[in-house]
């Protein structure tokens, strides 16, 4: 095949891709994870269960096409946000990777529940979906790296030392090996905590019947957690 006829075919196929991924997120919102349906897709955009099929071969490809395309689009988000205060400094830039990924949650709960909400009954995540998984906590774990090479003390590593090192031991590979392990631990501790926070705001446990003002108290347990960490000064 010519390579511009070849360009024209690959566009083709990433248009018709992405508009069942855009169907997928409608249905994603109306029916849950679980209940997601290629063959509802597909008679969404009147295409035949068949035609469908080649781009997507069954149900777990969908989800997970829409898991990876949920990671990256939170990442993009966290990502963009550091970028714009990259120069300012360690609490403000730990601040708008928090900011940021709280409010592309709110903006997209359906897309959140799917990557950190129940897992879906039957469905075993690939590969695939770890490097976009692990965005977030790479940025935090670069900006630990960076606070450490302004002077950040590098904290004890205490008496479990050797127990954290083969805990942590499978995600060293994805880490700065510029931060030790004892940073690695605090950085993974404000990851869950921050994703924590944000799942109880998303999944209504933050209600106005429990808090006046989510965001306020958002923002002041962030710089609680920043200070935690060592980003924030006391």
């Amino acid at each position: 095949m010519p390579p511009r006829a070849r360009l024209a075919r690959e566009r083709a196929r990433d248009a018709v891709t992405a508009e069942i991924l855009d169907v997928a997120r409608a249905q994603l919102a109306e029916v849950g994870p679980g209940g997601l349906s290629l063959r509802a897709v597909a008679r969404e955009m009147g295409m035949a269960p068949s035609a469908l099929f080649r781009y997507l071969p069954h149900k777990d490809a969908l989800l997970t096409r829409l898991i990876i395309a949920g990671y990256d689009s939170l990442g993009e988000a966290a990502e963009a946000a550091e970028a714009a205060v990259h120069d300012a400094g360690p609490a403000e830039r730990w601040m708008a990777i928090c900011h940021a990924t709280r409010d592309w949650a709110l903006a997209n709960p359906q897309e959140y529940a799917l990557i950190y909400g129940s897992p879906v009954p039957g469905y075993a995540a690939p590969q695939d979906t770890v490097g976009p998984a692990t965005r977030i906590p790479r940025l935090l774990m670069a900006l630990l790296g960076d606070a450490l090479a302004a002077g950040l003390p590098v904290p004890a590593p205490g008496a479990d030392a050797e127990r954290m090192h083969a805990a942590i031991a499978p995600l060293r590979a994805t880490m700065p090996p510029e931060v030790p392990d004892s940073m690695v631990v605090r950085g993974l501790i404000g990851w869950t905590h921050l994703f924590g926070a944000v799942s109880f705001e998303v999944f209504g446990h933050r209600t106005f019947d429990v808090l006046d003002d989510p965001a306020a108290f958002f923002d002041h347990e962030m710089r609680l957690l920043g200070g935690l960490l060592g980003l924030i000064p006391a």
